[in-house]
């Protein structure tokens, strides 16, 4: 029988903001038809696909998709 000795380690969660952290992205999706516009790092290009969708269309409610990285890290002073 393996025995396995188990701890409470306390974790916080945070914005990933160092260098090699992936980009925030947004995209847009019309929420009358499903249809999404692409990612892009910035927003002004997915919100100009959802006035052009919304010319087209005349679908007037959308999502705004928001992906954020985040990195999880052991609490000050707690030690693995």
């Amino acid at each position: 029988m393996t025995r396995a000795v188990l701890r409470f380690v306390a974790w916080t969660i945070t914005p990933h903001q160092d260098p090699d952290a992936e980009p925030i992205t947004h995209a847009m999706q019309c929420a009358a038809c499903g249809e999404q516009s692409l990612t892009f790092e910035e927003i002004e290009p997915a919100q100009l696909w959802a006035l052009k969708h919304a010319g087209l269309t005349r679908h007037d409610t959308y999502r705004e998709a928001i992906t954020r990285p985040w990195r999880a890290r052991p609490a000050e002073g707690a030690s693995l």
